[in-house]
């Protein structure tokens, strides 16, 4: 009997544990091949006609290198490894169809995702692999979301539009999926000379970040799992410090693991299920929680609504004046908009990549509203930009700001001023780093 050859097809599931395809995929085949399409100027997340540079800036673009660094090391302790593939093509279906017929593959698999453009990669890959004649069995399982749709009270073209009625019926009605068993074996890697275009991760260059402690991959998701629940109880006092500028425990940092999928969504609040059953129950560890149950939202809202994530007018379809204008634009970037607040904020960002939840509301804000510009180059912006950028939550929370999305009041604008005297009220923040850019 032939052997059952199996393709794990890594996107946004940049781990082992929890990986659900992954698991299902290793208990059906012989040998296994472990695959990443590297395509660093591929716009997949949106459309590119609103910034004309690639999608990935180099902050993001170092952590994905970091992130994929520590995938193959993992994967070595199960006597496998990553392979990388490049292509310059914005599609990299055709990239995972090559080398299925190459290694002539009996079994595919890829975590399903909410994204549309994640989505449609996955029905163009079967439809190929269809008119091909290839006889495929396609694995595809969701690990990515705290809920599965089958869960939900409602059908899901009759989600709740806003936030609040979404987190009210699922609080009441649904129970976070439980994590997978504990992957401890993975099949064995095949003969691999007939594939071509695999990179040698060595040329992933990899650099230190500016919060040093936000390096990429599954192991220091974890290790930061640990650091804010177990090693400092953080998490205890979340609820009070969530909204500051800037430093590293004010937060989880969460966020930029969740993007890639270095840790999902149900191991975090596993594990905040047993910080509270052996340490502490409190407002501040449910508002993590509440936190995820955001994340989830904009997830579910992407998937019902597609593409028009990225349409103007927004999941909403109104219609609002809007503007761009290149220089303001660029002044914007840069932070020299003339607000304090905002400028420090987006000077941050520049050299970092990261900004506070806080920081994101007000020069989301401050670009719609004061400065009057079409609030999907600001998306399009924070897309490059952010090391933790995630497609729904990013544009979800932008239409949200620009009037288009799931704000129940239609209109959300900040008074800089008094939102820079409430959460930097020594001028701490903005004097380091209006000082900082400027050295």
């Amino acid at each position: 009997m032939s052997k059952k050859v199996g393709l794990h097809w890594f996107r946004k599931d940049l781990r082992i544990q929890d990986n659900a395809s992954l698991a299902e995929l290793a208990s059906q085949v012989d040998e296994l091949v472990c695959v990443y399409v590297y395509q660093p100027e591929a716009n997949q997340d949106s459309i590119n006609e609103l910034h004309k540079k690639e999608s990935i800036g180099k902050h993001r673009l170092n952590f994905i290198h970091q992130t994929l660094h520590d995938l193959n090391s993992t994967l070595s302790d199960f006597n496998q490894r990553l392979i990388v593939l490049s292509t310059n093509k914005a599609d990299p279906v055709e990239a995972i169809l090559t080398l299925v017929k190459a290694l002539n593959v009996t079994h595919l698999s890829a975590q399903w995702h909410c994204g549309f453009n994640e989505r449609k990669e996955w029905q163009q890959t079967q439809d190929l692999v269809i008119e091909a004649g290839l006889n495929i069995e396609f694995i595809q399982v969701n690990s990515s979301t705290l809920f599965n749709v089958s869960q939900f009270p409602f059908s899901i073209e009759n989600m709740p539009n806003t936030f609040s009625p979404f987190r009210k019926k699922v609080e009441k009605y649904c129970e976070v999926q439980a994590i997978n068993p504990v992957l401890n074996a993975l099949p064995s890697i095949p003969d691999l000379f007939t594939i071509e275009n695999v990179m040698d991760l060595d040329s992933l260059l990899v650099s230190v970040n500016h919060y040093q402690r936000l390096s990429g991959g599954e192991n220091d998701a974890h290790q930061q799992l640990t650091h804010y629940l177990w090693s400092t109880d953080h998490i205890s006092r979340y609820k009070e410090t969530r909204n500051g500028l800037d430093g590293w425990d004010f937060s989880s940092k969460f966020s930029a693991w969740l993007a890639l999928g270095c840790i999902s969504p149900r191991q975090i609040y596993a594990e905040l299920c047993r910080y509270e059953s052996e340490r502490v129950k409190n407002e501040s560890t449910y508002w993590l929680f509440f936190e995820l149950l955001w994340r989830e939202f904009f997830h579910w809202q992407h998937y019902v609504h597609g593409n028009r994530l990225f349409a103007a007018s927004g999941v909403q379809r109104l219609v609002r004046p809007s503007n761009f204008d290149r220089k303001t634009f660029v002044q914007w970037q840069q932070g020299q908009t003339g607000y304090p607040i905002v400028d420090a904020c987006m000077r941050q960002l520049l050299k970092t990549g990261y900004m506070s939840n806080r920081g994101r509301q007000l020069v989301a804000s401050c670009f719609v509203h004061e400065l009057g510009q079409d609030w999907r180059y600001g998306a399009k912006y924070f897309e490059y930009q952010l090391i933790d950028f995630d497609v729904a939550s990013n544009w979800g929370n932008w239409q949200y700001l620009g009037g288009v999305g799931a704000d129940p009041r239609g209109h959300r604008q900040f008074n800089l001023q008094k939102q820079a005297a409430t959460y930097d009220p020594d001028n701490k923040f903005i004097t380091q780093w209006m000082n900082e850019a400027a050295t």
